[in-house]
C-alpha cells in the first residue's frame, strides 16, 4: 500500500509534460507524457490524417511506435507516411504490421523500449475493458494512444466507450477538426487537420466549433 500524500506534496510534484506550442498547444495545452489518450471519429472525417500528424508532433519529444492493426503495412499506410513526410523523423518512428497485443506488450516491457505507443484501431485488438486495464497498469510509465471507430458520436462498442471515459485526453475528430474532450484543453480546444476540408464542412469563417458539439 502506497503512502498517502499531503496537498503540498501533490502540488509540488514535478509533472512531465509535452511542451506543445502553436496549434497543438491551442488545442491540447501541455498534456502529461504518460497515461492514456483516446482518439475516435467516423470514417472520412480526417481521423487517420490527424493521428499521423500527431505521430509526427510527438516524435519531436520521444520515440513512437505505431501498431497498425487495421491497415498493416499496406499501400494506404505507405501513401500516408509519404503524404505526411514521416521520413523527416527518421528512427524516432516505427511501424508494426498488425502486431497482436501480447507481442506488443512484450516489446513494451523491454528495457529502452518506446515510451509512446499508438494502437489503431481498438476494435481490432479484441480487448475487453479488463484487458485494457491490465495493459494500462503494465505501462504506467508510458503513453498509450488508442484510435477507435465511432458509432454516431460515441466510440463503437462498450469496451471502447469505457476506455474513452477512462482516458486522460479524449480527442473527437469530426469535419477535419480534432476536439479536446479530456482533462487537457488549450485556448481553443480544437486542432484543424485540413483547413480546406474543415471550411467546407463547418462553413465559411471556420471559427471555434466546441460549442456546437
Amino acid at each position: 500500500m502506497g503512502r498517502a500524500l499531503t496537498v503540498n506534496e501533490v502540488l509540488n510534484r514535478k509533472r512531465h509534460t509535452f511542451p506543445f506550442s502553436g496549434a497543438w498547444a491551442d488545442a491540447f495545452g501541455q498534456p502529461e507524457r504518460t497515461g492514456v489518450w483516446f482518439v475516435w471519429g467516423n470514417s472520412g472525417n480526417g481521423k487517420s490524417s490527424f493521428v499521423m500528424q500527431l505521430c509526427k508532433e510527438l516524435c519531436k519529444y520521444d520515440r513512437v511506435v505505431y501498431d497498425s492493426l487495421e491497415e498493416g503495412d499496406s499501400m494506404t499506410m505507405h501513401q500516408s507516411l509519404l503524404r505526411h513526410g514521416m521520413s523527416d523523423v527518421g528512427r524516432r518512428f516505427n511501424l508494426l504490421d498488425a502486431e497482436p497485443m501480447d507481442e506488443l506488450q512484450e516489446r513494451l516491457s523491454r528495457r529502452k523500449s518506446w515510451n509512446i505507443a499508438i494502437i489503431d484501431s481498438f476494435q481490432y485488438t479484441q480487448m475487453s475493458y479488463r484487458d485494457y486495464i491490465r495493459m494500462k497498469e503494465q505501462n504506467r510509465d508510458k503513453l498509450l494512444i488508442f484510435v477507435s471507430h465511432a458509432k454516431g458520436r460515441s466510440p463503437r462498442g462498450s469496451a471502447a466507450e469505457s476506455v474513452m471515459y477512462d482516458a486522460t485526453l479524449k480527442i473527437w475528430v469530426e469535419g477535419f477538426k480534432a476536439f479536446s474532450k479530456g482533462r487537457f484543453i488549450g485556448e481553443t480546444g480544437e486542432y484543424t487537420i485540413w483547413p480546406e476540408g474543415a471550411e467546407k464542412y463547418w462553413g465559411l469563417g471556420n471559427t471555434n466549433h466546441q460549442d456546437k458539439l
